[in-house]
C-alpha cells in the first residue's frame, strides 16, 4: 500500500542504515519488513543497496529511506557516506556465528569516526529460527545492549519472528520519541485542515496501513533455509 505519491514531498523522511558482517542476514531483515517475503537465494549485497517504505507512526505519514550495505570489507569505504545522515542504525549479528557478534565493537567504532550525534542504535540477533544452532545467548546480547545503551531484539528473517515487534513496538516508538517535537508540529498544522483532506482523500486514508496489517493481509513465502 502506499500514500498519495503527490504528498510524498511533505512527509517526514528518516534515514536507516543495517550494518554488519557478511551472511548474518541484514537483506533478508529488510525484505522481511519491507515485502514481508523471505528469499531463500537472496544474493550478497553489491557495496550498497536502497529501499524506502512509507509508514505511519502515531497518526503521522513517515517516509523510511532504507540503506542495506555490503558485510565485505572491500565495500566498508562505501558505508560512511551514507551513515553520516542516517537516523536509525541497525547493527545486525548472526545468533549461530560468535564472530558475528564479537565484530558489533568494530562495526559501532567505525560509526562513531564518522558520525558522533544523536543516533538511534538498535543491536539485532538474527535467525533465531536456528535455535538449536544458537552460539550467542540472549542475554549474552541484552548485556551487550544494555551496556553500551543500545535498544536490543533477536528476530527471525525466515519466519517473521519479532519483525514488527522490533520495527513497530521498538524503532516506531524510540522514533516518536525521539522526534516528538516535529510530530506535534506536524500533527498541529494537519488538524487546521483535516476535515476537508478526509473527505477529499478517504482512497489515501484507506491506504495507510501498518505493518501489523500487512502481516496479516499478505502471504508469507515460506523457503528452505535462513539468509
Amino acid at each position: 500500500m502506499e500514500i498519495d505519491e503527490a504528498s510524498v514531498e511533505d512527509l517526514l523522511k528518516l534515514k536507516l542504515i543495517v550494518v554488519g558482517n557478511q551472511g548474518t542476514g541484514k537483506s533478508c531483515i529488510l525484505n522481511r519488513f519491507i515485502n514481508n517475503s523471505f528469499d531463500e537465494n537472496y544474493q550478497a549485497t553489491i557495496g550498497l543497496d536502497f529501499h524506502s517504505k512509507n509508514v505511519v507512526i502515531h497518526n503521522q505519514d513517515i517516509r523510511l529511506i532504507l540503506y542495506d550495505t555490503a558485510g565485505q570489507e572491500k565495500f566498508r569505504s562505501l558505508i560512511p557516506m551514507y551513515i553520516r545522515e542516517a537516523q536509525i542504525i541497525l547493527l545486525i549479528y548472526d545468533i549461530t556465528n560468535k564472530d558475528s557478534f564479537d565484530s558489533i565493537p568494530k562495526w559501532m567504532a567505525e560509526i562513531s569516526d564518522v558520525k558522533n550525534n544523536d543516533i538511534i542504535y538498535v543491536l539485532v540477533g538474527n535467525k533465531i529460527d536456528l535455535e538449536k544452532q544458537r552460539a550467542i545467548s540472549f542475554e549474552e546480547g541484552k548485556k551487550f545492549a544494555d551496556e553500551n545503551k543500545l535498544l536490543f531484539q533477536e528476530v527471525s528473517a525466515k519466519s517473521g519472528a519479532n519483525i514488527g515487534v522490533l520495527f513497530e513496538g521498538q524503532i516506531y516508538e524510540t522514533i516518536y520519541n525521539k522526534f516528538k517535537t516535529e510530530f506535534d508540529k506536524r500533527g498541529a498544522t494537519n488538524d487546521g485542515y483535516q476535515e476537508n483532506y478526509d473527505n477529499s482523500n478517504e482512497n489515501v486514508n484507506n491506504n495507510k496501513v501498518k505493518l501489523d496489517q500487512e502481516v496479516n493481509n499478505k502471504e508469507v513465502k515460506k523457503k528452505k533455509k535462513c539468509c
